[in-house]
């Protein structure tokens, strides 16, 4: 292969990333669900427009898989999956990924393991011997280990003194304790210190099977040569994952407000309460309900009332964050020391507001507009595609939630948004946590 050649595969592969697929209705996503010869399932959405096929793909487990003590195991192995594989060192597997205008990716969630790989049909034949050499026939050398250890260890020194890092394990420590979720994902200097080869392949070695795998496809491939592809990459891995159980999150009780000293213009703080797991009934009715408090950006009371009237806070936003073993109302904002007091307060009395009155019809109409008008953008690339493929098997949705979750949000009624309110937000009761150089009293 000549350079002209691999230049002009890049850019054909850059311009065809950037464009994506054309815009696809949700309900235009035909989804085929097959079993491959080797027993791994596959959903594919085959789509011919472009030369490009997308393959995301997930291991239930993730970083709640880490050893106890250890965290930053799954996150460390994320960054040497293409530092050499097979025959390959480092140098040259990453010289010959460029070669095919290639990508592969890896990142450790708190579930599940999380890899993404895309290839223009033209090399997707020496592609897929790349992800199959990432998968199965990783080297871990030493130096590509240790200039990578270095490099995390660099991100974390730096992220010593980052707000947003200091919050972020404030929380995890404050909500979660010695649970597995309270651990960082990234790890900690000591942690990322100690962690071994050794730790890579026993993480690998126990996380990497085909009975804990999901696979989604996008792209211009049809099923018979996707099955073949998926059990050259995959089949090769051991049936059975062996997966630590992990139990159920015990969530704090009580409203608790917790400080920590940052010598810093601005106040990062998170707040919330404990919240519903995906499977739960009222989870839609919730999700158009935060949609209402906070999560539709600037049409959400939280937006309104604490940065538009009063101009308190630089942003300010709720989500819901379901996990397999914690399910948790979310949010956020940013503003100065001296202004926090207020925006707590308000944001406090804003949600007690909303555990009382609950939305009027106008705020149900238009979230239930808006949410039902903006979910075909998640169908705009085959990369989104493909991560909802993935997601709707970790979270064993079903392949016509495509089709129903619509007339889901749609059957929304105020009784239903009241009832999620009651289960959502309780008494009204949060969790705050705080960065910076406030004065906040813990308050309700």
């Amino acid at each position: 292969m000549n350079l002209p050649t691999t230049l002009m595969r890049t850019f054909a592969l850059a311009t065809v990333l950037a464009g994506g697929l054309l815009a696809l209705p949700a309900q235009a996503v035909e989804i085929q669900r097959f079993q491959t010869p080797g027993g791994i399932q596959v959903w594919l959405v085959e789509e011919n427009t472009v030369p490009l096929i997308t393959v995301n793909f997930a291991w239930r487990g993730g970083a709640a898989q880490d050893p106890s003590g250890k965290p930053g195991v799954s996150n460390f192995l994320t960054v040497m999956m293409d530092e050499g594989a097979g025959t390959l060192d480092a140098r040259e597997f990453q010289e010959r990924e460029e070669l095919l205008a290639m990508r592969m990716s890896f990142n450790a969630g708190r579930d599940a393991y999380y890899g993404e790989f895309r290839t223009l049909v033209e090399t997707r034949d020496e592609a897929f011997e790349m992800l199959r050499l990432a998968i199965n026939e990783p080297r871990f050398d030493d130096d590509a280990f240790q200039r990578m250890r270095e490099q995390l260890l660099s991100g974390l020194r730096d992220e010593e003194t980052d707000p947003g890092t200091i919050l972020s394990r404030t929380w995890g420590n404050a909500v979660f304790g010695n649970h597995p979720y309270g651990q960082p994902v990234d790890g900690t200097l000591a942690s990322v210190g100690a962690i071994s080869v050794e730790d890579l392949r026993a993480f690998r070695d126990r996380n990497f099977a085909r009975d804990n795998l999901v696979v989604g496809v996008v792209g211009a491939i049809d099923k018979d040569t996707l099955a073949e592809k998926i059990d050259s990459v995959f089949g090769g891995l051991p049936h059975n994952a062996q997966l630590k159980p992990i139990p159920d999150a015990v969530l704090p009780d009580n409203a608790f407000l917790q400080l920590a000293e940052l010598d810093v213009p601005q106040t990062s703080i998170q707040f919330g309460r404990p919240g519903l797991l995906r499977d739960d009934p009222d989870f839609i009715p919730a999700y158009v309900l935060n949609h209402i408090l906070g999560g539709g950006s600037f049409s959400s009371r939280l937006y309104e009332e604490v940065r538009e009237k009063r101009g308190l806070v630089y942003s300010v936003y709720s989500y819901l964050y379901p996990l397999d073993h914690a399910g948790l109302f979310v949010g956020g904002l940013g503003t100065g020391a001296e202004r926090a007091q207020e925006a707590v307060d308000l944001v406090r009395s804003e949600v007690a507001r909303m555990v009382e009155d609950g939305p009027t019809e106008d705020e149900l109409a238009q979230a239930k507009a808006f949410l039902k008008g903006s979910y075909a953008l998640r169908f705009d690339t085959g990369d989104k595609i493909a991560g909802q493929l993935v997601q709707l098997q970790l979270e064993e949705l079903g392949a016509d939630y495509f089709d129903k979750r619509n007339d889901m949000i749609e059957a929304v009624t105020m009784e239903d948004v009241q009832r999620a309110a009651t289960r959502l937000l309780g008494n009204g009761d949060l969790f705050f946590v705080a960065v910076g150089r406030p004065t906040i009293k813990s308050g309700g």
